[in-house]
Order: C-alpha cells, then sequence, then structure tokens
C-alpha cells in the first residue's frame, strides 16, 4: 500500500493530466450565430450590440485598405487582423475609458477604439514620431514591436493604479509566439504576486510568425499557464465576441475588486499574413486549414446572431463600410499633409534639456536640414 501512494504521488503526467482537464474552451455562439450558452449570454442592450457588429465590419475594412495602402507605399509596418475581430474589438468594448490599454503590434484596432486618432494610426505605421504622440485623456501606449515586452509593463501600469487607488485596469495583448518569451511569465508572476489589476490576453492565432503553437509548448493550453503564476486562467473561442466580451468583463470585475490580474487565451485565427514585411503563410498553412477557420469567421457568427433578432441589415453594413471607407480616405489625406519628420525633431523632443553630445548633433542636422 505505501508503494502505491509513493508511486501515484510521483505520476507526473497524472498531475498534467488533471490540470488540462480543468481548462476547457468557452463559447457562447457557435459558428451558425446560434447561443449555445445561455447562462453566460452578456447582458448587453440592442444599440451595444449592433455598435459592436459596427465595430467588427468597420476593422475588417480598415485592415483590408490599409493593406492595400503598404502594398502602395503609403504605409510602412503593418500586421493585418482579418480573422481577429472577436478577439480584439470585443475584448476593447468590454472596457471602461478609463482603463488602460497596453497593445501588441498587431493590435492597433483596439487603441483606435479607444480614442486614437485614425491618421496617427496611420503615422505610428509610417515611423512618424506625431503616431506616438498620444492624445490627452487616450488611455494607450504606442503598440509595442518587442514582442512580450508590454506584459511587463502592464504590470507595471497596473501596480501605479493599485496604489494610486484608482477603480480602473489594465489590459495587454500578446500572442501565442509571445508566450514563449521570459517578459511573458515574468509579467504574470509579478503581477500575481503583487495582486494588481490587469488583464493579460493572449491572442493564440496558430502560428505565431510561422511556429505551430504545438511546437511552442508542451502545455494543452496557453492559458493553463496562469495556474505557474496564481492567477486565474481562461481559455475562450477567439471568434465568439460573446465569449471573449464575457472573459474580459469578468476579469475587470476581479481586478476591480481587488482580486488580482487574469490570464485570457483566444483562440482565433489570422486569415492573412504575420505583417506586410514579406511572410508567405502559404509556406506553413494548408488550404484546408484555411477553409475551416473561415468557416468560423467572427463577422459571419454575429451578423447571423444579430439578423435572426433584427438588429442588422445588408443596408446597415453597407453604411459601415462606406463610413469606414470615407474615414480612411480622410484620415490618410491627413496623414500625407503632416509635415515629414526631420532628424532634429527627434532629437528635440528626447529630453527637456539636451545633454552636450545631442546638442552637437542638433546642430549639425540643423545645418544639413536647412541646405
Amino acid at each position: 500500500m505505501a508503494s502505491k501512494t509513493k508511486h501515484d504521488f510521483f505520476d507526473g503526467q497524472k498531475q498534467i493530466d488533471e490540470i488540462d482537464k480543468q481548462f476547457q474552451t468557452l463559447q457562447i455562439l457557435n459558428e451558425d450565430g446560434e447561443v449555445v450558452n445561455d447562462q453566460m449570454v452578456p447582458d448587453l442592450t440592442d444599440e451595444q450590440l449592433q455598435d459592436l457588429m459596427h465595430r467588427m465590419v468597420y476593422t475588417r475594412i480598415l485592415d483590408q485598405r490599409s493593406i492595400s495602402l503598404n502594398r502602395q507605399g503609403r504605409l510602412g509596418f503593418y500586421a493585418p487582423t482579418a480573422g481577429q475581430e472577436a478577439s480584439q474589438i470585443a475584448s476593447q468594448f468590454a472596457l471602461e475609458k478609463e482603463d488602460f490599454i497596453l497593445p501588441g503590434y498587431r493590435d492597433v484596432p483596439q487603441i483606435i477604439w479607444h480614442g486614437l486618432p485614425l491618421y496617427q494610426a496611420f503615422l505610428f505605421s509610417r515611423g512618424h514620431f506625431q503616431g506616438n504622440q498620444i492624445p490627452d485623456g487616450v488611455n494607450v501606449i504606442s503598440p509595442q514591436i518587442i514582442i512580450g515586452a508590454q506584459y511587463i509593463q502592464a504590470a507595471g501600469v497596473a501596480l501605479g493604479m493599485k496604489k494610486r487607488g484608482l477603480k480602473s485596469v489594465v489590459i495587454t495583448y500578446t500572442g501565442d509566439g509571445g508566450s514563449s518569451q521570459g517578459d511573458f511569465y515574468e509579467g504574470i508572476n509579478f503581477a500575481g504576486a503583487l495582486k494588481v489589476p490587469a488583464i493579460f490576453i493572449v491572442q493564440n492565432n496558430g502560428f505565431a510568425i510561422s511556429t505551430p503553437v504545438e511546437k511552442q509548448s508542451s502545455a494543452k493550453t496557453i492559458a493553463q499557464k496562469a495556474v505557474a503564476a496564481g492567477i486565474p486562467g481562461y481559455q475562450v473561442d477567439g471568434m465568439d465576441p460573446f465569449a471573449v466580451y464575457a472573459a474580459v468583463r469578468k476579469a475587470r470585475e476581479r481586478a476591480i475588486n481587488g482580486e488580482g490580474p487574469t490570464l485570457i487565451e483566444t483562440l482565433c485565427y489570422r486569415y492573412g499574413p504575420h505583417t506586410m514585411a514579406g511572410d508567405d503563410p502559404t509556406r506553413y498553412r494548408t488550404s484546408d486549414l484555411d477553409n475551416e477557420w473561415e468557416k468560423k469567421d467572427p463577422l459571419v457568427r454575429f451578423r447571423k446572431f444579430l439578423e435572426k433578432k433584427g438588429l442588422w441589415t445588408e443596408e446597415m453594413e453597407k453604411e459601415v463600410i462606406e463610413k469606414a471607407k470615407q474615414d480612411i480616405k480622410e484620415a490618410i489625406k491627413k496623414a500625407d499633409e503632416t509635415p515629414k519628420q526631420k532628424v532634429t525633431d527627434l532629437i528635440s523632443i528626447m529630453h527637456e534639456d539636451l545633454p552636450y553630445n545631442l546638442k552637437e548633433q542638433y546642430e549639425i542636422y540643423r545645418e544639413k536640414e536647412s541646405k
């Protein structure tokens, strides 16, 4: 009997299997736009449901136009977002204005809907410093290019909120590849230890840049990595706007009540390349897999749901599409009219009082730019 007890204690696979069982995927709205979990449906008004759909359709058009503008040479760095609208937009929709967003480089839509002017998002893509000058009252920072670094920053911002006694939260995003970074673990660990009001989202689109998630980690889910940090972790259908909204809203409630951070894994898919900088997804994804995920499209399922309730029509969608196209046209024009940045511009905004070496460089470039 004693040997059996000893054997059970060191049964590592049993331990892992028991943990795996605790992390099931939350789905509220299935691929046909049908509610499959009545008790979890978010309490949203008809107007809020329409607004959420409006934002998702608008974001899909923004993605399409941004890809075109990139190919025309009118935008710089761009990471496509089509397929991830439920994960991105529904999570931001669950926030309040006073909450802070720390985005990754694919998370530009969230900060636009949180208040960043569209033309500044375009300037950010071009590498223009004015794209990083966030207006007062818009609680976002510029998208982080270093993979996973925003997780460390989020823990710090949330700690500041806690110390100030603010009733707000910070939310940050990374991808499945980002969950392999040291910053990911450090961020959730310190946030958990200090019990700060943070929401950590991993948008698991399956391939990071090109590496399948199965090769990123032997863990069955990314959500279960929360166990080591002593915080709750949830895996949700990232193509289901209801599941994403419900999870983020619950995480926000916990954070506001002083219960600490939450890790949320959203299972989603990016239809396009990792970025427009030369990635070819056909080299590591099959057309069958693409087709399978297209059937789960967040816009399609939410459209079906709303149409059944009489809350969405083809005419309404066309209006959103035209509005998006017009807004984008005006924003890119404003970005084009923004004076081109100069080296002296960058030097002059680096410090309140320039050190001697930068003063020398400033004079050198000022002379060059005057010719």
